[in-house]
């Protein structure tokens, strides 16, 4: 089952269903995704049933629609950083210290607004570091505290692909302080539509989504990493969480940067990432991060070429 929010001049927009190849969409009967993910159990059969409808033909033109993030705003946004080998580039780049082993990496971010997939990004000054980070997320329903992680994957409910917008040259000066960031992590930027985990097929298994994420940095191709190389899977992330509290329906988790540990070859899913690579190959980065203008594209394919999320294409602006 596809998801999505459409915007009507309200801050949370209104829930629509989705056809498989995201042409038609059927209005739901209840108005928002953080009232149907509160209310899963109720609302999900109804919600499926309008997928059936999808199904055999029914539904109006998506054609002209502006989709707003799945969830424009949340209760909760965490953030992980599940995949060694961005880890590692990133202290080769920053000069920090591994984690604890076994204790995935999680900070708690801005919320209150998740950006659509096609607006544009304003931020304050280019010198600030700009940088994309694909990821792939989970949007859980209530979790109690203390879960493990095979409970916690029953309370996975929907997928949803991020950019987790970065300003790195506000992060260390923030990651010396201790007390996670505020001014390096700008609002996010959501892919249009949130699936249920049986629409990846046997590529949801395991906490993973086992698909590449492509990102394309002004027309071209920087990474297309694979999303199943997390050290800790999504189950694992949200137990992390509700390790010493309950999580609210509707939290997202993101699994951070998608990385591999061949990414020379593979390419990368943030800018950081390759400056950390010629770190390692040239003694120092070149790469120089995003100018107002520049535009980035990241879309994850299932194996059959269809468009999953859809795509996220946007454009930094001057704020």
């Amino acid at each position: 089952m596809k998801l999505a929010t459409i915007e009507n001049g309200t801050p949370d927009g209104a829930l629509v269903v989705v056809s498989a190849d995201g042409s038609r969409h059927l209005p739901a009967a209840i108005a928002t995704l953080q009232a149907a993910i509160e209310s899963w159990e109720t609302s999900e059969p109804a919600l499926r049933a309008l997928g059936a409808r999808l199904d055999s033909g029914e539904g109006e033109s998506t054609d002209g629609l502006a989709f707003a993030a799945p969830l424009p705003r949340a209760w909760q946004w965490l953030d992980g950083s599940a995949y060694r080998s961005h880890g590692e580039l990133m202290e080769t780049l920053f000069g920090t210290e591994p984690p604890p082993a076994g204790r995935p990496l999680m900070y708690q971010g801005l919320s209150h607004q998740f950006l659509s997939a096609t607006a544009d990004v304003p931020l304050p000054r280019e010198e600030d570091g700009i940088d994309f980070e694909g990821e792939f997320g989970v949007i859980t329903d209530f979790v109690p505290m203390g879960v493990t992680p095979e409970q916690a994957l029953g309370h996975i409910k929907l997928l949803v692909q991020i950019n987790d917008w970065s300003l790195r040259a506000l992060a260390p000066v923030e990651m010396k302080t201790g007390f996670g960031w505020i001014h390096a992590k700008p609002a996010c930027s959501v892919a249009p539509f949130a699936v249920t985990p049986e629409v990846l097929g046997d590529a949801w298994r395991e906490g993973r989504v086992h698909l590449p994420l492509a990102v394309d940095w002004n027309g071209e191709r920087f990474g297309n990493a694979e999303g199943g190389a997390m050290e800790f899977g999504f189950h694992e992330l949200v137990a992390h969480a509700a390790s010493t509290r309950s999580l609210c329906a509707g939290t997202i988790i993101g699994s951070g940067t998608v990385s591999n540990s061949n990414f020379r070859e593979i390419g990368s899913s943030c800018i950081a990432e390759r400056r950390g690579i010629e770190m390692l190959d040239e003694g120092k980065p070149r790469t120089g991060f995003m100018h107002f203008g520049d535009t980035v594209r990241m879309e994850a394919r299932l194996r059959d070429g269809g468009l999953l999320f859809g795509a996220i294409d946007q454009k930094v602006v001057k704020g």
